[in-house]
């Protein structure tokens, strides 16, 4: 099978990859998953995928370089059903900070990150201050939310990044259930995704350009 090299962080049971295949083509290089349940659907259906473990024991210099990183984080500190802890050093969600380190390690051509809506309104711990003049500040809560804090991260990595909360019924399930999902690329090329269309030029102007992805809107 040809196509992109997938690299995928808390794999699960290796639902965003298959997304990703359904999309892009390509094969799945290697999981990194230590829930022993979800490690074992994993193996089943991928029995011949290396599975790197414990997300925050892997040395990413050590690993197979891929073409796309995927990364469904956990989501219990940032979820509106949860305490809402955030992104911080030692919580579950805080494994964001490993999964920005493996992008670094390895710059993918394409890193795409799943999480649930409450990565948008969600605290993040930063170096940035408080501002006791501005409207709504004065609490000891961070000022920085989860999403900017990754999308933050991603662009100190050298990432351009877009974002986008998706309900499952837009693909036509049966429920709500939201998620983000963001696509970060390096800032000096985008070699796996057509261009967007561009204001001010008809599709099929655009397809003039040879930009294929014109033609099937």
């Amino acid at each position: 099978m040809t196509g992109p090299r997938i690299g995928s962080l808390c794999s699960g049971y290796g639902g965003l990859d298959m997304g990703i295949i359904a999309v892009l083509g390509g094969t799945v290089a290697w999981h990194c998953e230590m829930d022993l349940n979800a490690s074992k659907i994993l193996a089943h259906h991928w029995p011949d995928v290396p599975n790197l473990g414990d997300l925050t024991a892997v040395d990413f210099r050590d690993v197979e370089p891929v073409d796309v990183l995927t990364a469904g984080f956990p989501c219990q500190d940032v979820s509106l059903a949860g305490k809402r802890a955030g992104i911080a050093d030692g919580t579950r969600s805080g494994l964001w900070l490993h999964v920005a380190r493996a992008i670094e390690s390895l710059r993918p051509s394409l890193a795409v990150i799943e999480n649930v809506r409450g990565l948008l309104s969600a605290t993040a711990h930063s170096d940035v201050e408080p501002c006791p003049w501005c409207v709504g500040d004065g609490s000891a809560e961070p000022p920085l939310r989860a999403l900017g804090a990754v999308l933050g991260d991603l662009a100190g990595l050298g990432y351009d990044a877009e974002w986008a909360c998706v309900r499952a019924s837009e693909i036509g399930t049966a429920h709500r259930r939201e998620r983000v999902f963001i696509i970060a690329r390096p800032a000096a090329e985008n070699p796996l995704l057509e261009p967007r269309l561009e204001r001010g030029l008809t599709a099929s102007g655009q397809a003039a350009r040879g930009w294929s992805g014109a033609d099937a809107r």
